[in-house]
Protein backbone atom coordinates (compact mmCIF):
# COMPACT_ATOMS: atom_id res chain seq x y z
CA UNK A 1 0.00 0.00 0.00
CA UNK A 2 1.00 3.21 -1.18
CA UNK A 3 2.39 6.14 1.43
CA UNK A 4 -0.98 8.26 0.41
CA UNK A 5 -3.01 5.49 1.14
CA UNK A 6 -1.96 4.92 4.29
CA UNK A 7 -2.23 8.62 5.07
CA UNK A 8 -5.57 8.73 3.37
CA UNK A 9 -6.79 5.57 5.93
CA UNK A 10 -5.16 7.39 9.10
CA UNK A 11 -7.30 10.70 8.43
CA UNK A 12 -9.99 8.57 8.21
CA UNK A 13 -9.56 6.66 11.32
CA UNK A 14 -8.94 10.42 13.02
CA UNK A 15 -11.93 11.26 12.04
CA UNK A 16 -13.91 8.24 13.25
CA UNK A 17 -11.92 6.45 15.83
CA UNK A 18 -14.24 4.40 16.82
CA UNK A 19 -13.79 2.01 13.69
CA UNK A 20 -12.31 -0.80 14.88
CA UNK A 21 -12.41 -2.45 11.65
CA UNK A 22 -10.69 0.70 9.65
CA UNK A 23 -8.10 0.49 12.32
CA UNK A 24 -7.60 -2.84 12.25
CA UNK A 25 -7.09 -2.47 8.38
CA UNK A 26 -4.89 0.70 8.86
CA UNK A 27 -2.76 -1.51 11.52
CA UNK A 28 -2.14 -4.20 8.85
CA UNK A 29 -1.23 -2.11 6.54
CA UNK A 30 1.43 -0.84 8.41
CA UNK A 31 2.71 -4.00 9.37
CA UNK A 32 2.72 -4.66 5.57
CA UNK A 33 4.81 -1.43 4.71
CA UNK A 34 7.31 -1.95 7.60
CA UNK A 35 5.58 1.35 9.26
CA UNK A 36 5.82 0.72 12.87
CA UNK A 37 5.89 5.47 13.61
CA UNK A 38 2.66 5.24 12.45
CA UNK A 39 1.49 1.46 13.37
CA UNK A 40 2.46 3.38 17.30
CA UNK A 41 0.54 6.66 16.69
CA UNK A 42 -2.66 4.05 15.58
CA UNK A 43 -2.33 1.66 18.76
CA UNK A 44 -0.79 4.78 21.34
CA UNK A 45 -4.94 6.39 20.22
CA UNK A 46 -6.87 2.70 20.68
CA UNK A 47 -9.17 2.26 23.99
CA UNK A 48 -7.58 -0.27 26.10
CA UNK A 49 -10.69 -2.44 25.30
CA UNK A 50 -10.46 -2.03 21.27
CA UNK A 51 -6.64 -2.49 22.25
CA UNK A 52 -7.16 -5.97 23.55
CA UNK A 53 -10.02 -6.90 21.01
CA UNK A 54 -7.19 -6.76 18.33
CA UNK A 55 -6.92 -10.38 16.21
CA UNK A 56 -4.48 -12.41 17.95
CA UNK A 57 -2.90 -12.57 14.39
CA UNK A 58 -2.75 -8.58 13.92
CA UNK A 59 -0.85 -8.27 17.66
CA UNK A 60 1.61 -10.89 16.31
CA UNK A 61 2.35 -9.02 13.17
CA UNK A 62 2.94 -6.11 15.25
CA UNK A 63 4.95 -7.23 17.78
CA UNK A 64 7.62 -8.61 15.10
CA UNK A 65 7.46 -5.42 14.11
CA UNK A 66 8.08 -3.45 17.44
CA UNK A 67 10.72 -5.82 17.75
CA UNK A 68 12.67 -5.23 14.39
CA UNK A 69 12.44 -1.65 15.17
CA UNK A 70 13.92 -2.12 18.89
CA UNK A 71 10.77 -1.14 20.49
CA UNK A 72 10.67 -4.37 22.74
CA UNK A 73 8.78 -3.60 25.42
CA UNK A 74 6.10 -2.99 23.18
CA UNK A 75 6.66 -6.23 21.36
CA UNK A 76 6.04 -8.01 24.60
CA UNK A 77 2.95 -5.62 25.06
CA UNK A 78 1.47 -7.06 21.89
CA UNK A 79 2.28 -10.31 21.94
CA UNK A 80 0.09 -11.14 24.64
CA UNK A 81 -0.04 -15.02 26.38
CA UNK A 82 -3.24 -16.15 24.80
CA UNK A 83 -1.68 -19.18 22.68
CA UNK A 84 2.10 -21.24 22.50
CA UNK A 85 2.47 -18.76 19.47
CA UNK A 86 2.04 -15.83 21.44
CA UNK A 87 4.56 -17.42 23.87
CA UNK A 88 7.39 -17.85 21.27
CA UNK A 89 6.88 -13.77 20.62
CA UNK A 90 7.30 -13.07 23.83
CA UNK A 91 10.71 -15.09 24.26
CA UNK A 92 12.20 -12.65 21.61
CA UNK A 93 11.31 -9.61 23.16
CA UNK A 94 12.67 -11.07 25.93
CA UNK A 95 15.65 -11.92 25.16
CA UNK A 96 15.91 -8.54 23.55
CA UNK A 97 15.47 -6.69 27.09
CA UNK A 98 17.35 -9.05 28.39
CA UNK A 99 15.25 -11.00 30.87
CA UNK A 100 16.78 -14.38 30.06
CA UNK A 101 15.44 -16.06 32.95
CA UNK A 102 11.57 -15.25 32.01
CA UNK A 103 12.51 -15.80 28.75
CA UNK A 104 14.04 -19.21 29.34
CA UNK A 105 10.22 -20.45 31.06
CA UNK A 106 8.83 -19.01 28.51
CA UNK A 107 10.43 -21.18 25.80
CA UNK A 108 10.12 -23.86 27.87
CA UNK A 109 5.72 -23.58 28.23
CA UNK A 110 5.38 -22.80 24.68
CA UNK A 111 7.37 -26.01 23.41
CA UNK A 112 5.73 -28.16 25.83
CA UNK A 113 2.30 -26.92 24.71
CA UNK A 114 3.16 -26.47 21.12
CA UNK A 115 6.73 -28.88 19.83
CA UNK A 116 5.85 -27.72 16.44
CA UNK A 117 7.35 -24.15 17.66
CA UNK A 118 10.82 -25.11 18.69
CA UNK A 119 13.61 -22.95 17.31
CA UNK A 120 17.45 -24.13 17.81
CA UNK A 121 18.50 -20.45 17.17
CA UNK A 122 16.30 -19.50 19.96
CA UNK A 123 17.39 -22.64 22.08
CA UNK A 124 21.07 -21.95 21.57
CA UNK A 125 20.45 -18.26 22.74
CA UNK A 126 19.54 -18.90 25.99
CA UNK A 127 21.47 -21.37 26.16
CA UNK A 128 24.40 -19.17 26.26
CA UNK A 129 25.87 -20.60 23.29
CA UNK A 130 26.39 -17.98 20.42
CA UNK A 131 30.36 -17.14 20.20
CA UNK A 132 32.29 -15.14 17.29
CA UNK A 133 33.97 -16.93 14.86
CA UNK A 134 37.37 -15.28 15.86
CA UNK A 135 36.64 -16.70 19.25
CA UNK A 136 36.30 -20.40 18.00
CA UNK A 137 38.76 -20.11 15.92
CA UNK A 138 40.83 -18.82 19.09
CA UNK A 139 39.61 -21.70 20.79
CA UNK A 140 40.55 -24.23 17.99
CA UNK A 141 43.96 -22.87 17.72
CA UNK A 142 44.93 -23.27 21.56
CA UNK A 143 43.18 -27.03 21.77
CA UNK A 144 45.73 -28.40 18.79
CA UNK A 145 48.52 -30.75 19.55
CA UNK A 146 50.86 -31.60 17.36
CA UNK A 147 50.99 -36.00 16.39
CA UNK A 148 54.39 -35.89 17.50
CA UNK A 149 53.59 -34.76 21.28
CA UNK A 150 51.52 -37.77 22.20
CA UNK A 151 53.28 -39.94 23.54
CA UNK A 152 51.58 -43.54 25.36
CA UNK A 153 50.07 -42.01 28.31
CA UNK A 154 48.00 -40.00 26.27
CA UNK A 155 46.21 -43.10 25.26
CA UNK A 156 45.50 -44.04 28.89
CA UNK A 157 44.53 -40.52 29.58
CA UNK A 158 41.97 -40.35 27.05
CA UNK A 159 40.48 -43.51 27.93
CA UNK A 160 38.08 -42.87 30.48
CA UNK A 161 36.06 -45.46 31.68
CA UNK A 162 32.32 -44.80 30.90
CA UNK A 163 30.32 -43.48 33.89
CA UNK A 164 26.99 -43.96 32.47
CA UNK A 165 25.73 -47.30 34.14
CA UNK A 166 23.25 -49.86 32.49
CA UNK A 167 22.11 -53.56 33.64
CA UNK A 168 20.38 -56.37 31.56
CA UNK A 169 17.15 -54.70 32.28
CA UNK A 170 18.02 -52.34 29.45
CA UNK A 171 18.46 -54.80 27.04
CA UNK A 172 15.48 -56.04 25.20
CA UNK A 173 15.40 -59.95 24.62
CA UNK A 174 18.90 -61.95 24.40
CA UNK A 175 17.60 -64.02 27.56
CA UNK A 176 19.81 -67.36 26.67
CA UNK A 177 21.97 -65.27 26.23
CA UNK A 178 22.10 -62.79 29.71
CA UNK A 179 21.56 -66.46 31.18
CA UNK A 180 25.64 -67.68 29.92
CA UNK A 181 26.81 -63.98 30.69
CA UNK A 182 25.30 -64.19 33.86
CA UNK A 183 26.61 -67.77 34.70
CA UNK A 184 29.92 -67.93 33.65
CA UNK A 185 31.01 -63.99 33.81
CA UNK A 186 28.83 -62.04 36.45
CA UNK A 187 28.77 -64.26 39.33
CA UNK A 188 32.41 -64.92 39.84
CA UNK A 189 32.62 -60.80 39.94
CA UNK A 190 29.81 -60.98 42.74
CA UNK A 191 30.65 -63.64 44.61
CA UNK A 192 34.60 -63.78 44.67
CA UNK A 193 35.23 -66.03 47.93
CA UNK A 194 33.12 -69.02 46.79
CA UNK A 195 34.71 -69.22 43.32
CA UNK A 196 38.67 -68.54 45.27
CA UNK A 197 37.21 -71.54 47.20
CA UNK A 198 36.84 -73.77 44.13
CA UNK A 199 40.09 -71.66 42.26
CA UNK A 200 38.30 -70.32 39.81
CA UNK A 201 39.51 -66.63 39.04
CA UNK A 202 36.83 -64.04 38.07
CA UNK A 203 37.96 -62.58 34.26
CA UNK A 204 38.68 -63.96 31.15
CA UNK A 205 37.58 -63.72 27.34
CA UNK A 206 33.90 -63.51 26.11
CA UNK A 207 33.95 -63.41 22.26
CA UNK A 208 30.54 -62.42 21.04
CA UNK A 209 29.78 -62.68 17.68
CA UNK A 210 26.30 -62.26 15.02
CA UNK A 211 24.88 -59.43 12.90
CA UNK A 212 25.73 -56.43 12.60
CA UNK A 213 22.86 -54.28 14.99
CA UNK A 214 21.66 -56.98 17.41
CA UNK A 215 23.11 -55.74 20.84
CA UNK A 216 26.75 -56.84 20.96
CA UNK A 217 27.86 -53.80 22.19
CA UNK A 218 24.69 -53.00 24.87
CA UNK A 219 25.47 -56.42 26.24
CA UNK A 220 28.86 -55.83 26.86
CA UNK A 221 28.35 -52.53 28.42
CA UNK A 222 25.21 -54.21 30.65
CA UNK A 223 27.56 -56.61 31.41
CA UNK A 224 29.86 -54.01 33.20
CA UNK A 225 27.10 -52.84 34.83
CA UNK A 226 25.85 -55.63 36.49
CA UNK A 227 29.57 -56.65 37.81
CA UNK A 228 29.53 -53.35 38.86
CA UNK A 229 32.92 -53.14 37.13
CA UNK A 230 34.14 -49.85 35.14
CA UNK A 231 33.55 -50.21 31.83
CA UNK A 232 36.51 -49.13 29.36
CA UNK A 233 35.51 -48.67 25.76
CA UNK A 234 38.20 -49.29 23.35
CA UNK A 235 38.22 -47.96 20.31
CA UNK A 236 40.37 -49.51 16.77
CA UNK A 237 41.83 -45.88 16.61
CA UNK A 238 43.21 -46.14 19.95
CA UNK A 239 45.18 -48.69 19.09
CA UNK A 240 46.49 -48.65 15.90
CA UNK A 241 49.72 -46.81 14.91
CA UNK A 242 51.53 -46.02 11.41
CA UNK A 243 54.68 -46.43 13.25
CA UNK A 244 56.05 -49.44 14.07
CA UNK A 245 55.84 -51.12 17.16
CA UNK A 246 53.48 -48.40 18.74
CA UNK A 247 50.07 -50.13 18.20
CA UNK A 248 51.74 -52.79 20.69
CA UNK A 249 52.55 -50.12 22.52
CA UNK A 250 49.63 -48.55 23.27
CA UNK A 251 47.75 -51.80 23.04
CA UNK A 252 50.27 -52.91 26.51
CA UNK A 253 49.31 -49.30 27.96
CA UNK A 254 45.44 -50.11 27.78
CA UNK A 255 45.68 -53.01 29.49
CA UNK A 256 48.01 -52.09 31.82
CA UNK A 257 45.36 -49.24 32.52
CA UNK A 258 42.35 -51.77 32.63
CA UNK A 259 44.56 -54.30 35.71
CA UNK A 260 45.14 -50.97 37.68
CA UNK A 261 41.45 -50.46 37.42
CA UNK A 262 40.39 -54.01 38.52
CA UNK A 263 37.69 -55.00 38.26
CA UNK A 264 36.91 -53.82 35.06
CA UNK A 265 35.80 -54.70 32.07
CA UNK A 266 37.25 -54.16 28.21
CA UNK A 267 35.59 -54.05 25.31
CA UNK A 268 37.14 -54.60 21.60
CA UNK A 269 34.09 -53.85 18.75
CA UNK A 270 35.24 -55.21 15.67
CA UNK A 271 38.25 -57.16 16.95
CA UNK A 272 39.25 -58.32 13.51
CA UNK A 273 40.57 -55.44 13.18
CA UNK A 274 43.01 -56.02 15.69
CA UNK A 275 42.55 -59.93 15.60
CA UNK A 276 42.61 -60.96 12.36
CA UNK A 277 43.93 -64.08 11.09
CA UNK A 278 47.73 -63.86 10.51
CA UNK A 279 47.91 -66.75 7.77
CA UNK A 280 46.12 -63.85 5.85
CA UNK A 281 48.01 -60.92 6.66
CA UNK A 282 51.09 -60.18 4.00
CA UNK A 283 52.46 -57.56 6.98
CA UNK A 284 54.65 -58.29 9.37
CA UNK A 285 53.49 -55.80 11.47
CA UNK A 286 49.65 -57.09 11.52
CA UNK A 287 50.89 -60.79 12.93
CA UNK A 288 53.33 -58.79 15.76
CA UNK A 289 49.73 -56.95 17.03
CA UNK A 290 48.01 -60.10 17.06
CA UNK A 291 50.92 -61.82 19.07
CA UNK A 292 51.26 -58.70 21.60
CA UNK A 293 47.08 -59.41 22.24
CA UNK A 294 47.54 -63.03 22.50
CA UNK A 295 50.24 -62.14 25.20
CA UNK A 296 47.95 -59.63 27.36
CA UNK A 297 45.11 -62.11 27.15
CA UNK A 298 46.97 -64.56 28.79
CA UNK A 299 48.15 -62.55 31.62
CA UNK A 300 51.47 -64.63 31.73
CA UNK A 301 53.93 -61.75 32.99
CA UNK A 302 50.69 -59.61 34.29
CA UNK A 303 47.82 -60.75 36.23
CA UNK A 304 44.51 -60.54 34.69
CA UNK A 305 42.48 -61.10 37.94
CA UNK A 306 39.29 -59.30 37.84
CA UNK A 307 39.98 -58.10 34.24
CA UNK A 308 37.25 -59.18 32.10
CA UNK A 309 38.32 -59.25 28.52
CA UNK A 310 35.08 -58.93 25.89
CA UNK A 311 35.42 -58.87 21.87
CA UNK A 312 32.57 -58.48 19.19
CA UNK A 313 32.78 -59.30 15.88
CA UNK A 314 30.26 -59.53 13.03
CA UNK A 315 32.55 -61.82 11.15
CA UNK A 316 33.84 -64.66 13.43
CA UNK A 317 35.44 -66.11 10.77
CA UNK A 318 37.91 -63.85 9.91
CA UNK A 319 39.52 -63.47 13.85
CA UNK A 320 42.71 -65.41 14.11
CA UNK A 321 42.05 -69.50 15.86
CA UNK A 322 44.54 -68.51 18.12
CA UNK A 323 42.41 -66.22 20.16
CA UNK A 324 39.96 -69.36 20.72
CA UNK A 325 42.29 -71.05 22.88
CA UNK A 326 40.52 -71.64 26.60
CA UNK A 327 42.18 -68.57 28.69
CA UNK A 328 41.82 -66.34 26.03
CA UNK A 329 38.56 -65.96 24.41
CA UNK A 330 37.43 -69.72 25.06
CA UNK A 331 33.78 -68.15 25.65
CA UNK A 332 32.02 -67.98 22.10
CA UNK A 333 28.57 -66.63 22.49
CA UNK A 334 26.31 -65.97 19.51
CA UNK A 335 24.19 -63.08 19.39
CA UNK A 336 20.95 -63.45 17.24
CA UNK A 337 18.29 -61.27 15.89
CA UNK A 338 15.47 -60.73 18.51
CA UNK A 339 13.17 -63.35 18.45
CA UNK A 340 9.14 -61.75 18.59
CA UNK A 341 9.06 -61.43 22.20
CA UNK A 342 12.25 -59.34 22.04
CA UNK A 343 11.28 -57.25 19.66
CA UNK A 344 8.25 -56.18 21.18
CA UNK A 345 10.50 -55.44 24.58
CA UNK A 346 12.86 -53.24 22.21
CA UNK A 347 9.75 -51.30 20.26
CA UNK A 348 8.09 -50.29 23.58
CA UNK A 349 11.23 -49.18 25.05
CA UNK A 350 11.77 -47.05 21.84
CA UNK A 351 8.68 -45.89 21.54
CA UNK A 352 8.12 -45.47 25.45
CA UNK A 353 7.89 -41.36 25.98
CA UNK A 354 6.58 -40.03 22.63
CA UNK A 355 3.64 -38.72 21.50
CA UNK A 356 2.19 -41.78 21.07
CA UNK A 357 -1.56 -42.44 19.39
CA UNK A 358 -3.91 -45.03 21.10
CA UNK A 359 -4.49 -47.37 18.30
CA UNK A 360 -0.90 -48.15 17.62
CA UNK A 361 -0.43 -52.40 17.70
CA UNK A 362 3.11 -53.14 18.98
CA UNK A 363 2.63 -56.74 19.35
CA UNK A 364 1.50 -56.92 15.78
CA UNK A 365 4.46 -54.22 14.26
CA UNK A 366 6.40 -56.80 16.36
CA UNK A 367 5.10 -60.16 14.07
CA UNK A 368 5.52 -57.80 11.29
CA UNK A 369 9.27 -57.14 11.96
CA UNK A 370 10.94 -60.91 11.56
CA UNK A 371 14.20 -60.64 11.05
CA UNK A 372 14.96 -57.31 12.17
CA UNK A 373 18.14 -56.01 14.25
CA UNK A 374 17.62 -53.89 17.22
CA UNK A 375 19.39 -51.36 15.14
CA UNK A 376 16.69 -51.89 12.19
CA UNK A 377 14.12 -51.49 14.94
CA UNK A 378 15.64 -48.11 15.64
CA UNK A 379 16.01 -47.27 12.07
CA UNK A 380 11.91 -48.22 11.70
CA UNK A 381 10.90 -45.96 14.42
CA UNK A 382 12.99 -43.01 13.84
CA UNK A 383 11.17 -43.21 10.31
CA UNK A 384 8.14 -43.39 11.53
CA UNK A 385 8.59 -40.13 13.49
CA UNK A 386 9.99 -38.31 10.75
CA UNK A 387 6.56 -39.08 9.69
CA UNK A 388 4.95 -37.84 12.41
CA UNK A 389 6.87 -34.90 12.72
CA UNK A 390 6.35 -33.85 8.94
CA UNK A 391 2.84 -34.16 9.65
CA UNK A 392 2.70 -31.89 12.62
CA UNK A 393 4.51 -29.65 10.46
CA UNK A 394 2.21 -29.23 8.07
CA UNK A 395 -0.56 -29.34 10.58
CA UNK A 396 0.99 -26.68 12.82
CA UNK A 397 -0.10 -28.44 15.90
CA UNK A 398 1.52 -32.15 17.54
CA UNK A 399 0.34 -35.25 16.08
CA UNK A 400 0.59 -38.30 17.90
CA UNK A 401 2.88 -40.83 16.21
CA UNK A 402 -0.05 -43.04 14.80
CA UNK A 403 -0.19 -46.79 12.81
CA UNK A 404 0.18 -44.92 9.52
CA UNK A 405 3.06 -43.43 10.50
CA UNK A 406 4.71 -47.13 11.54
CA UNK A 407 3.07 -48.32 8.38
CA UNK A 408 4.64 -45.95 6.40
CA UNK A 409 7.85 -46.60 7.76
CA UNK A 410 7.49 -50.50 7.61
CA UNK A 411 7.50 -50.08 3.59
CA UNK A 412 10.95 -47.98 3.56
CA UNK A 413 12.77 -49.88 6.48
CA UNK A 414 14.10 -53.66 5.14
CA UNK A 415 15.86 -56.04 7.85
CA UNK A 416 19.51 -56.12 7.71
CA UNK A 417 19.96 -59.46 8.83
CA UNK A 418 19.38 -61.71 6.28
CA UNK A 419 22.45 -61.22 4.09
CA UNK A 420 24.88 -61.71 6.95
CA UNK A 421 22.59 -64.97 8.22
CA UNK A 422 23.09 -66.31 4.52
CA UNK A 423 27.09 -66.09 4.57
CA UNK A 424 27.04 -67.46 8.18
CA UNK A 425 24.63 -70.11 6.74
CA UNK A 426 27.50 -71.61 4.18
CA UNK A 427 30.20 -71.37 6.97
CA UNK A 428 28.33 -73.13 9.88
CA UNK A 429 27.55 -75.58 6.73
CA UNK A 430 31.33 -75.97 5.30
CA UNK A 431 33.64 -74.67 7.66
CA UNK A 432 32.32 -75.49 11.39
CA UNK A 433 35.55 -77.42 12.78
CA UNK A 434 34.90 -78.18 16.30
CA UNK A 435 30.95 -77.03 16.01
CA UNK A 436 32.21 -73.59 16.34
CA UNK A 437 28.89 -72.55 14.44
CA UNK A 438 26.92 -75.34 15.92
CA UNK A 439 24.09 -72.02 17.78
CA UNK A 440 24.06 -70.28 14.06
CA UNK A 441 23.09 -73.57 12.55
CA UNK A 442 19.93 -74.08 15.36
CA UNK A 443 19.12 -70.31 15.04
CA UNK A 444 18.50 -71.08 11.18
CA UNK A 445 16.86 -74.60 11.65
CA UNK A 446 14.50 -73.17 14.50
CA UNK A 447 13.66 -69.96 12.42
CA UNK A 448 13.87 -71.45 9.00
CA UNK A 449 15.99 -68.62 7.49
CA UNK A 450 17.09 -70.63 3.90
Amino acid sequence: MQTDQLDGLERALAASPDNLPLAELLLGACADANEHARACRVLDGLPAAALAALPLNLRLRLSRLAGVHGDNQRALQLAGDETPEAGIARVRALLALNRREEAEREYRRAVQANPTLEDERIAAELRGKVVSLDAARRFGAERTVAADEIDGDDVVRRLAPETERIGFADVGGLDAVKQQIRRRIITPFQKPSLFERFRRKAGGGILMYGPPGCGKTLLARATAGECGAKFFNIAIEDVLDMWMGESERKLHALFDQARRSAPAVMFFDEIEALGGKREYSREATTSKLVSQFLAELDGFAQNNQGVLILGATNVPWAVDPAFRRPGRFDRVLFVPPPDQTAREDILRGLLKGRPLAAAVDIAGLARSTSAFSGADLRHLVDTAVDEAIDASLAAGDEVALGAEHLKAALSQVKPTTLEWLTTARNYARYANEGGQYDDVLEFIRQHGKN
